[in-house]
């Protein structure tokens, strides 16, 4: 069953040589394997360290902390690594310092230090007393032998029994020498191929993202009691009687957040965000407690969320529904009609919404000024607006990439792939969890009584220097000059007019992926160093506490340093952050994948098809072409072109013909036909049309 490159071996009995089961033990708790090849040490060597990515095609490439470039590793030296492996690497110095004369940079592995824990997920194949997972991954070459030695080979997880044809996530935990392919274990039983939940949890498996709640973490949340006594309300200000009200995605079943509305006696306003007090119900330590931090956020793939917290708390008992009394941690502002914050008020409240509004209805009233509290929303619209501006006067980055939805029915069938659109209405609940987040970090950063307290913030870092160099050079292609970018407020406002300079223009889409790609990625820390893209200097996300954890370990200080507490330890929020940001990470990666899979899936029936796009990335193998209007990507292969030879150059950033001396750039139109749609690996295939 091997599909790898390495060379294929008859595969006959399976015997487990000895120490086998001593080795998949070692690699299962983590501990490092050495490469079965000898290490070198010689002077003439320089080691890294690094984790490997793999291709389809059997070589790697190893990324180096402190290296710009990556360093490829040719199949036949990788020694067993895969993809996601933590490796030590030998390169050569003269190499080094020769800077291999414009070729990748090649290395070799000497050491796997970390075999990676994530599964690879694959189509039961059972042939006797055999067996393999059929991987089909993007980033997998091989098949996967399932090791039937273990204890129980064939597990029932999930109420599916392993079987014959099942779709399976397998963890690798040995390679035997003489082996041509890896061995593992079966640890997740997912379905059967092409049903729809079997590809979704396929998904949520290879991320290693749990889809279903553990019976005692059901049974914590089932205990916590629904009923609000006088205990509960003690020393909480009372808002049920101040008009108060939600706007949410249609779809929406979780409201984390509400925004009350009044007039004050002076002709200010008064203006309060209403956030679910989630921290009330759930204690630290708690089972619930655990599971939230272990998930560190709710996920949202195309057709369902994977919360952080079980049914009753996130749907049910948090969740700010109409008419209902709930229990909320509130930050509370007096604000003139210039939108200035005269007072600010923070700490528990009870409320209960007047009204639950979706965004599409709450932009009809904006729009035509008449409706449901329409008067309320017109004046907190107005200052929203006035925020709003503010922000970009400050500096903030205004640009934002196209995003795409998948529009599917009741099964996960792909209706459609649609631009989601950001209205007045998004903007007017955007600014004021803004001007909560905001104002919630700077009080307990300044005023709280703790001495330089320790704080959960939101930050985002001052954009690479050499990145912004790379996108004022590949902006003078198309005419554009990016403007001083030497510090970062002016930076700023150069790509925001750059932006606007684009807009509307073939390369508008090229310019605005490079320009995200110099941003640094926000993250969470106990370090405040502002946040670059919104133009603050404190920030952190107090808003949504239902769907992330970070959010509840920020009510938490917030309410300690309130009662006084002093300063918590620094190390341990900090380990919280940088765990927070990896599960923020992965769950956005496994968005990205289902939003991938569903694409790939509405083109399947589309095969032969011509489709007007533009080039949305340039390699060394292919173009990247997104089509219209749905913004679907996929690949033309440039050996695929077979009227000419194409090469890239990587330092213009265009792709050439040698013969007829056409070029591709970023943003170029072009028309394609579709040629396949793989769902297994999520890739589309194009070829020109006018070649």
């Amino acid at each position: 069953m091997a599909t790898s490159n390495r060379k294929k071996v008859k595969k006959g009995k399976i015997t487990v040589r000895e120490g086998a089961l001593k080795r998949a033990k070692r690699l299962a708790r983590g501990e490092a394997e050495p490469v079965r090849t000898s290490e070198r040490r010689s002077k003439s060597i320089e080691e890294f360290e690094g984790i490997v990515s793999l291709s389809r095609d059997g070589f790697g490439f190893v990324k180096v902390e402190g290296r710009p470039d990556d360093i490829f590793i040719p199949m036949r030296k990788l020694h067993f690594a895969l993809n996601g492996d933590f490796v030590k690497i030998a390169v050569s110095k003269r190499r080094l310092q020769a800077g291999d004369k414009g070729r990748s940079l090649e290395g070799e592995v000497v050491k796997i230090i970390r075999r990676s824990t994530k599964p690879h997920i694959g189509v039961l194949v059972v042939r006797g007393r055999q067996a393999w997972a059929i991987v089909e991954g993007r980033n997998m070459p091989y098949d996967v032998q399932i090791d039937m030695s273990a204890p129980d080979p064939m597990p029932e997880i999930g109420g599916k029994k392993a079987a014959n044809g099942m779709k399976v996530a397998v963890l690798v935990t040995d390679w035997p020498k003489r082996s041509a392919e890896p061995v593992g274990r079966i640890v997740d039983v997912l379905g059967m191929p092409g049903e729809n939940d079997t590809e979704m949890h396929a998904i949520l498996a290879e991320y290693q993202l749990p889809y279903r709640f553990e019976p005692e973490v059901e049974q914590a949340a089932d205990k916590i009691s629904e009923e609000i006594t006088a205990k509960d309300l003690a020393g909480r200000k009372d808002f049920r009687g101040v008009t108060t009200f939600t706007i949410d995605p249609t779809d929406a079943k979780d409201f984390d957040d509400a925004i009350s509305y009044r007039k004050l006696e002076n002709g200010n306003v008064e203006v309060g965000v209403h956030i679910a007090d989630v921290t009330y119900y759930v204690k630290p330590g708690s089972a619930v407690d655990k599971e939230a931090f272990a998930r560190g956020t709710s996920v949202y793939l195309v057709d369902r969320t994977i919360p952080m917290l079980p049914e009753k708390l996130s749907n049910k008992l948090c969740s700010l529904r109409p008419k209902e009394d709930k229990l909320t941690f509130s930050a509370v502002f007096e604000m003139n009609a210039k939108a200035k914050v005269i007072n600010q008020w923070f700490g528990r409240t009870v409320i209960n919404s007047d009204y639950r509004f979706d965004y599409e209805q709450a932009q009809q009233i904006i729009e035509t000024k008449e409706g449901p509290l329409a008067a309320e929303i017109l004046d907190l619209y107005s200052l929203a607006s006035i925020l709003r501006k503010q922000r970009f006067d400050k500096g903030a980055i205004s640009f934002e990439r196209p995003e795409m939805k998948v529009l599917v029915d009741e099964t996960g069938k792909p209706l459609d792939v649609v631009q989601k659109e950001s209205k007045e209405s998004n903007w007017l609940i955007e600014e004021f969890m803004l001007l909560a987040n905001r104002c919630v970090a700077e009080y307990a950063t300044k005023k709280c009584k703790a001495k330089n307290p320790t704080f959960v913030y939101r930050i985002h870092e001052d954009p690479d220097p050499e990145k912004l160099d790379n996108l004022r050079n590949f902006a003078k292609n198309f005419g554009h000059n990016l403007g001083d970018t030497s510090n970062p407020k002016e930076a700023a406002g150069a790509l925001n007019e750059l932006m606007k300079e684009a807009k509307g223009k073939p390369e508008e889409n090229a310019l605005q992926l490079l320009a995200l790609r110099s941003m640094a990625r926000a993250r969470y820390s106990t370090d405040n160093v502002g946040h670059y893209g919104l133009a603050f200097q404190y920030y952190t996300h107090f808003t949504s506490p239902i769907r992330r954890y970070p959010d509840m370990m920020v009510h938490r200080l917030l309410a300690m340093y309130m009662d006084g507490a002093t300063s918590q330890d620094k190390l341990y929020y900090e380990d919280c952050c940088e765990h927070s940001s990896v599960r923020e990470q992965i769950a956005t990666d496994a968005e990205r994948a289902s939003i991938k899979y569903k694409m790939v899936e509405f083109m399947q029936d589309k095969i032969g098809r011509e489709f007007d796009g533009h080039i949305s990335g340039l390699t060394e193998w292919g173009l990247y072409v997104e089509v219209e209007p749905t913004k679907i990507e996929g690949m033309v292969s440039l050996r695929d072109i077979r009227t000419d030879w194409y090469e890239f150059d990587e330092e213009k950033y265009e792709t050439r013909g040698k013969a007829s001396g056409r070029i591709f750039h970023l943003g170029d139109p072009v028309k394609v036909r579709l040629l396949r749609a793989n769902l297994e690996q999520k890739i589309l295939d194009y070829e020109l049309v006018d070649e």
